[in-house]
């Protein structure tokens, strides 16, 4: 079986696929799985359709998010959807051609990857004021390196493309990873999928895609509460335009649950009733992911946060204070947020002065 992925040799998607050819093997061990790079995601999608082989894409990545041209490509795939998904921890080096721009790295100008690589690695950009060049990919920019240039890329491209590394671990974040779907035909991955239920696999996770034909005030919160009732556990939803029309969307949902339980099969059913357009993108057994805490030290700055404390007294209050006249700006019916700073649980880069409260709720 050829599995294309996005090349040349030494990707991250390159090391996906041979993270997916293990998988592979293991549920298939008669299966001999040929990792086969190709230039563009759009070819590894169009030979996918044709029945040429398997496909490797980006999916998501932990500090830049959905890999929206991919995401954009699945949803309009006529026959693919996605049946495994392997992830790959994600740390960037950065190489340059000989020893004499190691020792005097101040003629290096461009510093080239692919843009979710340059989107993770600015710290380094910026402290070397360099200008950024994207690629195809981060093996690509190893691979095409010229003088005067830095490329970004996975450990394994320097000895791969005989480079020298000018630095470790460049990326901006620590124990960044990107997830991958593997793709194939739809008849395929019903093959899979049925394999998948007698093995008895355990829990999976669905990407469902669907657009409301019917619109208005609340269409979306109904399409959500569907989803509420039927105590379907939703890790995360998104919005893409649909292309070339203002004002339409398309929406995406990660589910915890595969599509033939019968409280998601209601759900479906449901939307299908209601005259939506519905799409399953991908089923895959679920892998144990880390559910910290939410707290104070993970918030964007600005911004409002009253802490637990205030934020009861502030609901207590208006509930009470319902349909009175609105507060003074800066304040909450009987509860004046300039001291908000002082409650507990505040975050501290909060003032919690009134003028900035303003600011941050526009209200």
């Amino acid at each position: 079986m050829r599995l294309n992925y996005l090349g040349p040799q030494g990707t991250f998607t390159h090391q996906a696929a041979i993270e997916a050819s293990k998988v592979m093997e293991a549920l298939s061990p008669e299966a001999i799985i040929a990792p086969q790079p190709l230039d563009t995601v759009e070819e590894i999608m169009t030979a996918v359709q044709r029945g040429k082989g398997w496909g490797v894409i980006a999916w998501e990545n932990n500090v830049e998010g959905y890999v929206v041209p991919n995401l954009d490509a699945l949803i309009d795939a006529k026959d693919i959807a996605a049946f495994a998904r392997v992830t790959i921890n994600v740390a960037f080096d950065a190489f340059v051609l000989d020893e004499a721009q190691v020792r005097n790295p101040g003629g290096l100008t461009q510093v080239c990857a692919h843009h979710h690589g340059l989107a993770q690695c600015r710290r380094f950009t910026a402290e070397h004021g360099l200008e950024e060049l994207p690629a195809t990919s981060n093996a690509a920019a190893c691979r095409d390196l010229m003088p005067g240039q830095v490329a970004l890329g996975p450990a394994i491209c320097g000895p791969l493309y005989g480079l020298k590394t000018l630095a470790n671990s460049v990326q901006d974040f620590a124990d960044a990873h990107t997830d991958f779907l593997v793709l194939a035909p739809r008849g395929e991955v019903l093959d899979v999928l049925e394999d998948y239920r007698r093995r008895e696999l355990g829990e999976f996770e669905t990407v469902i895609a669907f657009v409301l034909l019917h619109t208005g005030a609340g269409s979306l919160s109904k399409v959500l509460d569907l989803m509420r009732d039927a105590g379907l556990n939703m890790t995360s939803f998104m919005s893409r335009p649909v292309k070339g029309h203002d004002g339409a969307y398309s929406f995406f949902a990660t589910v915890d649950a595969a599509p033939w339980q019968p409280h998601f099969r209601w759900v479906l059913a449901q939307f299908l009733s209601q005259g939506e357009w519905v799409k399953t993108l991908a089923v895959y057994p679920r892998s144990e992911r880390p559910d910290p805490p939410v707290d104070t030290s993970m918030l964007p700055h600005g911004g409002v946060y009253l802490g637990p404390e205030c934020a009861d007294q502030a609901r207590n209050i208006i509930k009470a204070d319902s349909g009175t006249a609105p507060a003074a700006p800066g304040q909450l019916p009987g509860l004046d947020l300039a001291t908000a700073a002082s409650q507990p649980g505040q975050d501290p880069r909060m003032e919690g002065q009134g003028e900035a409260m303003r600011r941050e709720l526009l209200w």
